[in-house]
């Protein structure tokens, strides 16, 4: 890469294959088949969850709409901070950006004590007796190495990476699900107006939505893309249908092989161990499963750290380019990858991790750490996911844009839906994280202060630094300068 690039992430190198993959691996089917849906099955509207998710897919598609036609106008690695600013303006894109940056790095510290539990103090134990126990910091940290070394490899190294992992994950899902299926069949009462509306639905989509975090990634690779006003409204289609059917699919088996009717009191039940789904992959499938099962969350949790590194490497990257975050960032290595801010997200996690394995040294991080990390994060990007919603449709509105229905009625519906989903996930903040302890109760405060930040931190730079300021939305059409000229160099 020539120096004169040097800000500017690898081009063509993700098809829309590649770009699922990346994103589906931040979803993490497997973890989400034995920790999101169990607990979606308990806390929401039991059997009616498939139901639930079909919802949420439904909603993120009439989004996708929008967001399809303004990614045909846009392409950068800023993401949903870049749609912001042109849909709402500097100031709010600089909060979006600082909300999603906060909310990313926070899930990758996380991700470090989520493997780090399981690989070390689940899984190890599993396979070689129980006095085989890892520490969990320790652990994370080797594993989270190893991540950083695969992401500044290049995004294709990742993108291979996580291709793999998934495979392994989904076959993982259906072999499940189609046992349960061969066995006992499925339960087609869970689509009757008295199971969806069991319990309580609101959470049930609350629940279901947080399944789905990951799948906005593929707005941060437009860089990287090819052909990338094609490529990313694609591969986020293909993204949401595919995550919609797979989680629909597999907690549909859960609840057939449960059965509709007691499927919540059965999982709360087993809400405490943890084990609904495995004790239902032992019943259908036998111990080996269970134990494969556990080796595949480690990859599961392994390839969502990785997806979620790369995601907060482009945002650190992206406002750094921007000069709104040390211009240090922006620079990539010779592999095309922002090496700089995705060393800065590995120490940050470290750090953060350190703090909780050393604050709470009794205490297994999936305690501690993991509902600050996790929790945090996934009401971060939900709201950012609002956000970008509604920057869609004022972008269009402004431009009079003729088309209704798909930059107006279509967004406009997703918006509502991520909006209500937004304001559920910070009054249901508590169950989100997974925990009620105070220091995870304050944690929606932060993102208050995020918002007072970027509006004073907006002020200073259009004051103090203009130059700065308006680089917020001239960086957004460098990219697309750059596509130009390439193929202006690929014709001669």
């Amino acid at each position: 890469m020539s120096e004169k690039h040097t800000d500017v992430l690898a081009r063509n190198q993700l098809g829309v294959s590649s770009i699922v993959f990346l994103v589906l691996a931040a979803v993490a089917p497997v973890t989400v088949l034995i920790v999101v849906l169990p607990l979606a099955i308990a806390h929401g509207n039991g059997g009616g969850v498939p139901v639930a998710i079909l919802l949420v897919a439904a909603a993120l598609l009439l989004f996708a709409i929008g967001y399809a036609q303004i990614t045909k106008e846009l392409t950068n690695a800023g993401g949903f901070y870049a749609i912001a600013v042109k849909g709402l303006g500097k100031t709010a894109g600089l909060i979006t950006g600082i909300i999603a940056t906060i909310g990313y790095n926070a899930f990758v510290a996380g991700a470090l004590g989520t493997i780090g539990f399981f690989a070390g103090m689940v899984v190890m134990p599993e396979l070689f007796g129980e006095t085989f126990t890892l520490d969990w910091f320790w652990t994370g940290l080797v594993l989270f190495v190893l991540v950083f070394l695969l992401a500044i490899s290049g995004i294709h190294v990742s993108a291979v990476v996580l291709g793999v992992a998934l495979v392994l994950e989904i076959i993982m899902v259906f072999v499940f699900g189609f046992s349960v299926l061969f066995e006992q069949g499925f339960d087609f009462s869970v689509f009757t107006p008295e199971i969806i509306t069991g319990g309580s639905l609101w959470i049930g989509l609350l629940l279901a939505a947080t399944a789905f975090i990951g799948f906005e990634a593929t707005a941060l690779f437009g860089e990287e893309a090819k052909d990338p006003h094609k490529t990313i409204p694609k591969a986020t289609y293909a993204a949401i249908i595919i995550i919609g059917l797979m989680h629909a699919f597999a907690a549909w088996a859960i609840v057939s092989s449960i059965g509709p009717d007691i499927a919540q009191a059965t999982a709360l039940e087993h809400l405490e161990a943890g084990d609904l789904t495995l004790m239902l992959i032992d019943k259908h499938l036998g111990p080996v499963f269970v134990v494969i099962s556990l080796v595949l969350v480690v990859v599961s949790l392994f390839a969502a750290q990785l997806a979620f590194h790369n995601s907060a490497g482009r945002y650190l990257f992206s406002l750094g380019r921007a000069r709104v975050l040390p211009h240090w960032l922006a620079k990539t290595n010779s592999k095309g990858s922002p090496q700089r801010a995705l060393l800065t997200n590995l120490i940050f996690a470290i750090v953060i991790a350190a703090i909780f394995r050393f604050a709470f040294p009794d205490l297994p991080s999936i305690l501690t750490l993991v509902p600050v990390g996790l929790g945090f994060a996934t009401l971060s990007i939900i709201i950012v996911q609002a956000i970008a919603a509604l920057s869609v449709v004022v972008y269009f509105r402004k431009k009079r844009d003729p088309r209704l229905w798909t930059t107006l009625i279509a967004p406009g519906i997703g918006f509502i839906a991520l909006a209500v989903f937004s304001i559920m996930a910070i009054v249901q903040f508590p169950l989100v994280a997974g925990s009620e302890e105070p220091y995870v109760v304050v944690l929606p405060w932060i993102l208050v202060l995020a918002v007072v930040g970027g509006i004073i931190y907006g002020a200073y730079l259009k004051s103090k630094k203009p130059e700065v300021y308006a680089g917020l939305s001239e960086d957004l059409e460098k990219f697309d300068e750059l596509l130009v000229e390439d193929a202006g160099a690929l014709r001669k």
